[in-house]
């Protein structure tokens, strides 16, 4: 059953006094199991070419009616973003709530013997990693981000969202944007192409990567093919799968060097968006603070507080509404008695 803001508060200020009251303190949810049919990704970064076409296949699907990008403001229109002065090419410099999946270029200082100065020695692609314990979903006190049981991707309900933000502060990798300029904003996020998904088919930024660079599947079988490249001898040479694992295409590509390590099997608890790169991941951008640990752990001390913070909140301001239209009657009937 979906939660409007009027009922949002209305169960607010009724958690607020249970709270106050003396009601037993609310306990973390329950580790979750990762389902045997959870979704994601896997990003290569050493088959990156950088052409961008996941950004582009990206903004069309999701910019139509249930994807992340719509909005009734602007139906029938991809949110692109021009540079000041050039309207003519697409080309945001991070992602913001026109923006859910970017393409970065690493850029050595000092490039290795034999390449060229400023040559990029690795792209990496930047969108929601959907982690298995979304701090996100921890933090939203009306359910408004949610981790699917069976898919495992975080979707987002506008309908229940009443702007807090505690995502935006709550995400270690900071995704979750905001829609300051629209005069009903939401949350916007990837959300794994779910409104597609739902109809059969998949993520749209797999599913116009040429070279499988961006792999979509099941999360147990990417691990495993991520495991399987880590065993692979630099210049020998691999099928490649494209576009989706449990697909017929495959592509013939020299193995490349890999750093051994795949990020989003531990990262934050575990993500179902992986990665593989031939360059260390701090160089490309991933904050090397963000442990293995479930970062709901973090939050919940603080979460579990905010029923009895926004109920106190509620009882305060409705005191001191009765209070104000009180004096506000009474200057007014003095005001009315001096008159006559």
């Amino acid at each position: 059953m979906a939660i409007n803001r009027r009922d949002f508060l209305k169960f607010s200020a009724g958690a607020g006094l249970m709270a106050t009251a003396g009601a037993p303190p609310a306990q973390a949810a329950p580790r979750r199991q990762l389902s045997p049919d959870a979704v994601g990704i896997l990003y290569d970064a050493t088959l990156c070419i950088g052409c961008m076409s996941c950004m582009v296949n990206c903004k069309k699907a999701n910019a139509e009616p249930g994807g992340a990008l719509y909005h009734k403001e602007t139906a029938g229109t991809i949110p692109f973003e021009y540079p000041a002065g050039d309207p003519i090419y697409d080309a945001p410099l991070q992602l913001s709530d026109k923006t859910l999946c970017l393409i970065k270029a690493y850029r050595a200082d000092e490039p290795p013997e034999g390449t060229e100065p400023n040559q990029p020695l690795s792209f990496i692609k930047q969108h929601c990693l959907h982690c298995l314990e979304p701090a996100c979903v921890s933090v939203c006190p009306v359910a408004a981000l949610q981790k699917q049981p069976d898919t495992g991707i975080v979707t987002y309900n506008k309908n229940r969202c009443f702007g807090c933000r505690y995502c935006q502060i709550a995400c270690p990798f900071g995704i979750p944007a905001y829609e300051w300029s629209k005069a009903s904003p939401s949350v916007v996020k990837c959300q794994l192409c779910n409104h597609r998904y739902a109809q059969g088919g998949y993520s749209a930024c797999c599913e116009s990567c040429p070279t499988g660079a961006s792999l979509f599947g099941k999360v147990t079988d990417l691990r495993e093919e991520a495991k399987r490249r880590l065993g692979l001898k630099p210049g020998d040479t691999y099928a490649y799968p494209v576009k989706r694992i449990d697909g017929n295409e495959r592509t013939e590509q020299v193995v490349k060097r890999y750093v051994d390590h795949v990020y989003g099997l531990e990262e934050a608890g575990g993500t179902q968006y992986l990665f593989l790169a031939g360059v260390e991941f701090d160089k490309l951008g991933f904050n090397p603070k963000i442990t293995n640990q479930i970062y709901p752990d973090f939050t919940w001390d603080y979460v579990s507080h905010v029923p009895a913070l926004i109920g106190t909140l509620l009882v305060a301001g409705t005191v001191t509404r009765i209070v104000t239209q009180k004096l506000e009657k009474k200057k007014h009937d003095v005001g009315k008695g001096d008159a006559s």
